[in-house]
């Protein structure tokens, strides 16, 4: 069995009227809205990688918030299995723009939007944790 590993996080700020704002992206490859990730690349650690398929994607740069990593597993072929580690993280730009090549639309949703639009249960598991952890700590 092939072994994949990928790396991203659960963006959010608060807007101007103080509410949680979550960043979705919906994939060319079967238009499912989840969160900016990807493949580790060489030596790269867990956070570089995390980081740089975030500028990839989105073209934003992140500070990642110490304390909140989750693991998510699956298969997404046969004779492969994938794990996806998240980090919680913060914008530090403001100027959000889509990667063409893999990103189908991008965007900010309120955090009870985004936990309706996100497509798979675990990524809704890793959000509402997300959004808990998030809660009072940013500003």
């Amino acid at each position: 069995m092939k072994y994949e590993k990928s790396c991203g996080a659960v963006i959010m700020r608060k807007n101007t009227d103080n509410n949680i704002e979550v960043l979705l992206v919906s994939m060319k490859n079967g238009g499912h809205f989840s969160f900016p990730k990807g493949h580790v690349e060489g030596d790269e650690t867990e956070l570089e990688t995390a980081a740089r398929e975030i500028l990839e994607e989105t073209k934003l740069e992140v500070e990642f918030l110490d304390g909140f990593r989750m693991t998510t597993g699956y298969s997404p072929a046969k004779d492969v299995f994938k794990d996806v580690i998240y980090f919680a993280a913060t914008p530090v730009t403001d100027e959000i723009k889509k990667q063409d090549a893999e990103i189908l639309d991008i965007g900010w949703f309120p955090a009870e939007k985004a936990v309706e639009k996100v497509t798979f249960e675990n990524d809704k598991k890793i959000l509402t944790e997300a959004l808990q952890f998030f809660a009072g700590r940013i500003s």
